[in-house]
């Protein structure tokens, strides 16, 4: 099959049973990593560019802006570049050194904020920077994804349409793991209207208020958040369960080893969810769960053994730590 561009490569990507991680279970993952730009955040950026430009709210020249911690923005740098237009990414001195040179060499300009918020992270001077980029400039556009209707529809439209092509038979349960939440939203309403007895469980970090726990540190970019998304609509979610960095870490390293999956830190988060999850369920359930990145922009983290030592240290008493 031929491609126009990169960006026409972007879903379609596999669902894969998990019998070696969760033997005697059901459990179907979603392979999200295995988009083009490295995760599930290809999707919305892909849609968000795609539909504005249909539309005529975006032209060729006009500069895009976010505030993202790497897969967003890598993404939205290539749709950018594909499409005439420019991107700048709002980062913080937590971005890692690979998404800041992934960033470059996909084009995008960088804005480091590096002034902290009343949270104790960055969450909120980086918005404060990108609403002020947009507001100094007509020609700037906002993507503001926790707010952005397109990024959960993206995922209605795409992963849950996939899902539905791809199993036969019911679907009892969804499992994914939060930031935006709109993965989780977009993916449920679909599956929803063919399975309207499906259960949809969010899988939050320790420290993410999102769902209204306590604020706290939070190691792993990209999941969980220290505000709660415009676009959540917390009544479509069945349960919660949050899952700290050593959880998710060991998760990490437990599905590479049994799948040979390498997957970023929120999937690890999601197969420890599951360990908790699963014995709950009637063992004929039908799990769908969402891995959402690529495991080598972690490389330096949740994969490196001194990091996950140092984890595993600080969350000496957790009941969700567990040895990497």
């Amino acid at each position: 099959m031929e491609f126009d561009s990169v960006l026409d490569c972007v879903g379609a990507t596999p669902l894969v049973r998990l019998r070696r991680c969760f033997p005697g279970r059901d459990v179907l993952a979603k392979l999200e990593m295995l988009n083009p730009c490295g995760s599930m955040k290809d999707r919305p950026a892909r849609y968000i560019v795609e539909q504005g430009l249909r539309e005529g709210t975006l032209v060729p020249g006009m500069r895009l802006v976010e505030s993202t911690s790497g897969n967003l923005g890598i993404a939205l740098a290539v749709a950018a570049r594909t499409h005439g237009l420019s991107f700048t990414a709002v980062v913080d001195p937590n971005t890692s050194t690979t998404n800041l040179r992934l960033l470059e060499l996909f084009g995008a300009d960088v804005d480091m904020v590096t002034e902290p918020d009343d949270a104790g992270g960055y969450l909120h001077t980086r918005v404060r920077r990108a609403r002020a980029h947009a507001q100094a400039d007509p020609g700037v556009v906002w993507i503001n994804q926790y707010a952005n209707q397109r990024n959960w529809r993206a995922y209605y439209e795409s992963v849950g349409a996939e899902i539905l092509s791809a199993v036969s038979g019911p679907i009892d349960c969804l499992v994914a793991p939060v930031s935006t939440t709109g993965s989780l939203q977009g993916t449920a309403r679909r599956l929803r209207e063919v399975h309207p007895a499906m259960r949809v469980v969010a899988v939050d970090a320790v420290g993410s208020v999102i769902f209204g726990a306590e604020p706290g540190t939070r190691r792993i970019p990209g999941f969980g958040a220290s505000r709660v998304p415009e676009i959540l609509n917390a009544a479509e979610v069945d349960e919660v369960l949050h899952v700290g960095d050593a959880a998710s870490t060991t998760g990490c390293r437990r599905l590479v080893r049994t799948e040979g999956v390498l997957g970023g830190g929120s999937s690890g988060a999601v197969i420890s969810a599951l360990d908790r999850l699963l014995p709950r369920l009637p063992e004929s359930a039908r799990v769908v769960a969402l891995l959402p990145d690529r495991g080598e922009r972690y490389l330096d983290t949740v994969y490196d053994d001194a990091w996950a030592e140092q984890v595993l240290r600080d969350d000496v008493g957790s009941d969700l730590a567990e040895a990497p």
